[in-house]
C-alpha cells in the first residue's frame, strides 16, 4: 500500500453477547444493561442488529462476543449494527460488514493507492453493463476500460480464506459474465477478494461449497479475468485495507 487506507467507526463500538441470527440480515445480542444510577452491569438486554452480510457466518456467529454500532437514522427498524466478531479461536477479530471491502477499494482507487491498478483511474462506481452493475469502472491513460468486481471474504480455514461460504447463484454469475466480456475484447476485467481477517496467507475458491462458482472463476482466469487478493487489519476503531495475497 503507498498509504494507510483505513475506515473508521464513528462511534465506540459496543461489546455484546451473540444470541441467534433470525433471518439473514438480523442478529439478536445480548447488551449488557446498565443501571441509570450506577456503573454497574444489572444484567443484560435483549436488543436487535442489522447484519450487512448475507453470507452463511456459521463459523463466526456462534455463542461469542460481537461489537455492535450504534446507528441513528429514520426508517430504521434497529438501532445498532452489527460491525465485529471474535475469531472462532477468539484471539483475534473480523469485520462482519460485507459493505465495507467496497468503501475501502473505492477509497484506495481514488487515493491511487492500489499496486495491482497502478496507472489506472477511477471512473465510477456501480457501472451498469449487460445484466449486472459492476462495482467499479476504471479507465487507463490510454483509453482501456476494466470492469473491477470487489468480493468479500470471512471464513478462513487454516491460513487458507476460502470464498464463498455459502452457494452464490449471483456470484458465480458474475463470473460468467465477466469471462464474456473479456472474451469480447471491449473491457478488460478483474476480481479482488478483501479478506475481513488479518491471519490468511492465501486466498482460495472454495469448491467443496460452491463447485459451480469455483468453476466460474477458474474459467474467467482462463479468460483472463485478472485475480487480486488483499486482507485487512482489524481493531475495534477501525478496518485498514492491507497487504496483498496470492489468489485464484
Amino acid at each position: 500500500m503507498r498509504e494507510d487506507i483505513s475506515i473508521h467507526f464513528e462511534n465506540k463500538l459496543q461489546e455484546a453477547r451473540f444470541l441467534e441470527r433470525p433471518n439473514r440480515f438480523l442478529l439478536r445480542c445480548g447488551l449488557p444493561a446498565v443501571s441509570a444510577n450506577s456503573p454497574s452491569v444489572m444484567g443484560e438486554e435483549i436488543v436487535e442488529a442489522h447484519l450487512a452480510d448475507p453470507g452463511r457466518l456459521r463459523e463466526l456467529l456462534a455463542p461469542r462476543t460481537v461489537w455492535l454500532r450504534p446507528v441513528n437514522g429514520t426508517g430504521r427498524k434497529t438501532k445498532w449494527s452489527a460491525a465485529l466478531c471474535e475469531s472462532p479461536a477468539g484471539d483475534s477479530l473480523v469485520s462482519i460488514d460485507a459493505t465495507l471491502p467496497n468503501r475501502l477499494v473505492g477509497k484506495a482507487l481514488l487515493a491511487g493507492a492500489l499496486e495491482e491498478f497502478a496507472g489506472w483511474s477511477l471512473v465510477r462506481p456501480e457501472f451498469p453493463l449487460g445484466g449486472s452493475r459492476w462495482d467499479f469502472l476504471l479507465k487507463s491513460p490510454g483509453g482501456r476500460r476494466l470492469l473491477l468486481e470487489v468480493k468479500s471474504v470471512t471464513l478462513v480455514e487454516g491460513k487458507t480464506a476460502l470464498f464463498p461460504d455459502a452457494l452464490t447463484a449471483r456470484g458465480a454469475k458474475h463470473m460468467r459474465e465477466l469471462a464474456e466480456i473479456v472474451r469480447n475484447g471491449e473491457y478488460e476485467a478483474a476480481v479482488m477478494f478483501v479478506v475481513q481477517r488479518d491471519e490468511a496467507i492465501l486466498i482460495q475458491a472454495a469448491p467443496q461449497i460452491d463447485p459451480a462458482f469455483a468453476a466460474a472463476l477458474a474459467d474467467a482466469v482462463a479468460a483472463g479475468v485478472n485475480i487480486y487478493g488483499r486482507k485487512c487489519r482489524v481493531s475495534l476503531t477501525g478496518v485498514t485495507l492491507g497487504e496483498q495475497l496470492p489468489a485464484g
